[in-house]
């Protein structure tokens, strides 16, 4: 089998050739390994890779991905022996002591873990150039983003290391790197995939576990298998008891309502490609015979900026506070990023009243959204306002980084709290990405699905959110998409500019 081969495969495709004695594990394993050693200096979307022992290359008989290869993200998805460090320099020499629940699960289902994929520090931005590591660049076009925080494993799938890499969502760390790499990525509903065992929850919820794949069969097949709650978990998702993979091939059997937006929820800019591609496909719907229509957008896309930017804030501050319990002695300015450093600071003076109500908010979206989807299936949208970034353009300025050390040193961070700080930064944190962060916060389940392409080459999706634990519906209108011509394959696609 030739690189170009294995790459071209998705994991199902993989693993039916070792089943029925095509190929060998051996082989595949090889071939990742190759692939990521040639492709990763261009890329830099692999920071540590490993190669499976004989051992490890037993366990997979009698599973349902029989050895087929995969990346985990460094982020909460340890691997026992393996480092963890989250993108930053104050975790740079921790390694796991044990698999996470989630790695446990990709095992025992047959996956390979090849090692850990790039992300930005503590997964805090939307693109992914950690000052430990440095950036992840797009296999589309190396000048580009991949996105964030997973961008290191939509890089990975993207340009066929693997077929499957672990990611996760607190705000569109899934469904943004999917968009900007042509992939399918999936936010499970709150409570449907496993976050211990250290933890009962991530990000108050925000956050859940997934994958990134190139085929809507491989993520219905992976949630078949990683999908179920864990004692711990503070959060349970409803009940599903049939197979998201039998329903990848199935036909909606009823006519949808879908209502669509393509106005910025912030305010910002929409690029006018990306608002082309979600009017063809809401036409394509609407042609199927579904009823489309453009609607209001149901919640405030203001107050979900800054209900999830408090959060932000929040976990940014107690994450640095943890790693000072952790390391005997508070955090040093110098051992995060700037940003990072800000972000902590506002969370510092963030008082536990305005925390709470913003946490309130999350239930008044919530059932904002439960009343909507009484009346629509499916909500369409973007996923982002805007085309990948090129690699350093959202960096922060020399006088940003002034003002962090000002505040710093002074201890002022109650100024930023008088001054216009912390309104500047939602809107410029969210602007290009604004679509996403609403169904973290209520919890339902979205899908980004590569249905778009800008001017200059580069892809972008679209999304489909649907009520609380119908990632059923999500999969099925997945499904259908992925047989049309508005489906943008990454390998048979003539704009792909890396060599791969």
């Amino acid at each position: 089998m030739r690189n170009r081969e294995y790459a071209r495969m998705d994991a199902i495709q993989l693993s039916q050739l070792v089943t029925n004695k095509e190929l060998k594990h051996s082989e595949i394993i090889d071939k990742a390994f190759a692939r990521i050693s040639g492709l990763n200096p261009s890329l830099n979307a692999v920071i540590s890779k490993r190669y499976p022992n004989t051992s490890e290359q037993t366990l997979f008989k009698g599973t349902p991905f029989a050895g087929v290869p995969m990346l985990l993200k460094n982020m909460s998805q340890g691997l026992k022996g393996e480092p963890l460090t989250s993108g930053s320099y104050v975790l740079r020499n921790k390694r796991c002591l044990y698999d996470s629940e989630y790695t446990k699960r990709m095992k025992n289902s047959g996956f390979m873990p090849m090692g850990h994929t790039n992300v930005p520090e503590f997964s805090l931005m939307a693109v992914t150039e950690p000052l430990l590591y440095g950036p992840t660049r797009n296999p589309w076009d190396l000048d580009y983003t991949p996105g964030g925080s997973s961008g290191g494993s939509a890089a990975a799938v993207a340009s066929g290391m693997v077929p499957v890499a672990g990611a996760n969502d607190g705000g569109g760390s899934i469904r943004i790197p999917a968009s900007y790499c042509g992939l399918v990525g999936l936010k499970p509903t709150r409570g449907r995939t496993p976050v211990g065992p250290d933890t009962g929850r991530n990000w108050q919820g925000a956050s859940q576990e997934g994958i990134l794949t190139r085929s809507v069969r491989d993520t219905a097949a992976i949630m078949d298998h990683l999908s179920g709650s864990e004692e711990i978990q503070a959060f349970q998702a409803p009940l599903f008891n049939g197979s998201y993979l039998d329903l990848v091939n199935k036909p909606i059997e009823k006519k949808l309502k879908i209502g669509y937006s393509i106005v910025s929820p912030v305010g910002g800019r929409m690029d006018e490609s990306i608002r082309s591609d979600v009017l063809q496909t809401a036409k394509w719907l609407s042609d199927q015979g579904h009823d489309v229509e453009e609607v209001i957008q149901p919640v405030d896309g203001e107050m979900i900026a800054r209900s999830y930017m408090t959060l932000y804030f929040g976990e940014t501050a107690a994450k640095v506070r943890s790693i000072g319990k952790m390391l005997g002695r508070p955090v040093k300015r110098s051992e995060v990023e700037p940003v990072t450093w800000l972000l902590n600071l506002v969370g510092t003076v963030i008082s536990a009243e305005e925390f709470v109500s913003q946490m309130a908010f999350w239930d008044e979206a919530a059932i904002r959204m439960t009343d909507f989807h009484h009346q629509f299936d499916i909500y369409l949208t973007p996923v982002t306002a805007m085309p990948p970034a090129q690699i350093g353009e959202l960096s922060i300025g020399r006088s940003e980084e002034r003002m962090i050390e000002w505040v710093s040193r002074l201890k002022a961070q109650r100024l930023l709290t008088k001054l216009d700080v912390i309104d500047d930064m939602i809107f410029k944190s969210l602007e290009r990405t604004p679509f996403t962060q609403l169904a973290n916060l209520t919890g339902q389940p979205a899908v980004s699905l590569p249905i778009g392409m800008t001017q200059n080459g580069l892809p972008t999706g679209v999304q489909f959110m649907s009520a609380r634990g119908r990632e059923d519906l999500l999969i099925q209108i997945a499904g259908m998409l992925e047989q049309t011509d508005l489906w943008y394959d990454v390998y048979d696609n003539q704009y792909m500019r890396l060599n791969v």
